[in-house]
This record gives structure tokens, sequence and C-alpha cells, in this order.
């Protein structure tokens, strides 16, 4: 069965107009068809279609069930966007498959892209959300300095790391990372963390991991990271 999104569903029970145009145009679905949608925040809902209107298919809710998570942790993943887009967007993708729960994309010293539209970005993860059926929809930030991120994130209560390529003491994620506590991992950009990034993320309390031994692209090593939190817990 297809999911369909529609965050005020409470109040509007009516399909935005992308979303009523896959409904009625693509998929083909009627007067009395049944559909499966959420909120993006962790309700369902079983719906009848009353008006399949392709701009403003509107229906009438049956059933109601909140979903557990995924997993019983929340993971971050804090990502330097890559020079070229469709690499991130790839990255994005593949991570809100696996189970992502928030990303934030870092502007770090040797990043190449000092830009980023996140219109596109938020699209690609609800395609991606529907697609593995995800009741939760990960929450995406805008792009954030990569100082203002570390002092943010040092007060919380959550494992931290640091993924880098410098040739210094590092330990591996999948051995660091405590079932059940809450991960947030930092990849860093084409060029890597500065020294004083790193150094910083380091007094700040984050730890210095691995993702193996290959030197990975910058969203490889996303996609890897977000993958090892998620099989640790397993």
């Amino acid at each position: 069965m297809y999911l369909f999104y529609c965050p005020d569903i409470e109040t509007k029970q009516t399909l935005s107009e992308e979303e009523s145009g896959h409904c009625v145009r693509v998929l083909r679905y009627s007067v009395g068809d049944e559909i499966l949608i959420t909120d993006g925040r962790g309700t369902t809902y079983t719906a009848r279609i009353t008006n399949p209107h392709p701009k403003h298919c509107d229906f009438e809710i049956i059933s109601r069930e909140k979903q557990q998570p995924h997993h019983a942790f929340h993971l971050h993943i804090a990502i330097a966007p890559t020079k070229n887009i469709e690499r991130l967007e790839w990255a994005i993708e593949k991570c809100v498959e696996i189970g992502v729960d928030e990303i934030t994309p870092l502007l770090c010293r040797f990043s190449e892209r000092k830009q980023l539209r996140t219109d596109r970005l938020e699209k690609i993860i609800l395609s991606a959300a529907k697609q593995s059926l995800t009741p939760y929809l990960p929450v995406l930030h805008e792009l954030t300095p990569y100082d203002d991120f570390i002092r943010e994130q040092a007060a919380k209560d959550q494992q931290c790391f640091i993924a880098h390529c410098y040739k210094e003491d590092k330990r591996v994620l999948k051995n660091e990372i405590e079932r059940g506590r809450d991960v947030l991992v930092l990849i860093g950009p084409e060029g890597d963390f500065s020294e004083q990034e790193v150094a910083d993320a380091l007094a700040a309390g984050f730890i210095p991991v691995s993702l193996g031994n290959s030197r990975l692209r910058t969203e490889t090593a996303g996609v890897v990271a977000c993958h090892t939190a998620v099989l640790v817990n397993e």
C-alpha cells in the first residue's frame, strides 16, 4: 500500500496538490477507495476518498493508529554538503530509508558548498520516508555553521562522535555506540574537517571515530555511519 503525507490531517482532510495529483492522476484512486496516510509524527490513518480531485483530494478518516518508532534511540547525522549536490541528495535519501531521525547540513572551514537550498532536500526526505513506509518524518535543519553546532550539541545528553581522516588515535564507531542511547555523528566535507575543528569537537566531548579501513567519500561516510548506528541497535 502507498503511504500519503498530510501533516495537518486532524484539522483538514484534504491532500496537498502534489499528493492529490499522485493519488488521483498517477495511482487512479477513486471515490470509496481506502488509502493510508501519515502525519509525519508517528500516527497513521486509514482513510476513504470522498472527492478524488487531482488538486485537492478529500477524504474521511476511518481509523488512526500511533506507530512505535523503528528504533529506541534518536539518530542525528550532521554532514557537510558535497560540491556535487546530487551526492548529498543520494546520501540523505539512503539515510532516511535506513532510519535517520535528524539531519543537519554543516558549514565547515573546507566546505566547497557554502549555500544550500533545503526545499528540494525536504522533498527527497518525504519521498524516501513514504517509500520506506516511515510514519516519522526526519527533521532537516538549515545549513549550520560548524562552531555554532558544536556548542549547541555538546550540552545534550547523547553520544557525540566525529569521523575524520587524520592519523591519530581513533576508535571504531560500531564498538563505541551504546545500545539505546541517542547518537550524533559528524561527517566532514570532501577536504575533511580542519585540525582546529577536530580539536574543538574533542574539547567539547566528541569521540573521534573511524568508519573502516577505507577512505570514504563524504556521502558514503554519512550512509555508513547511519547504518552502523541502526545496526548496533537492532
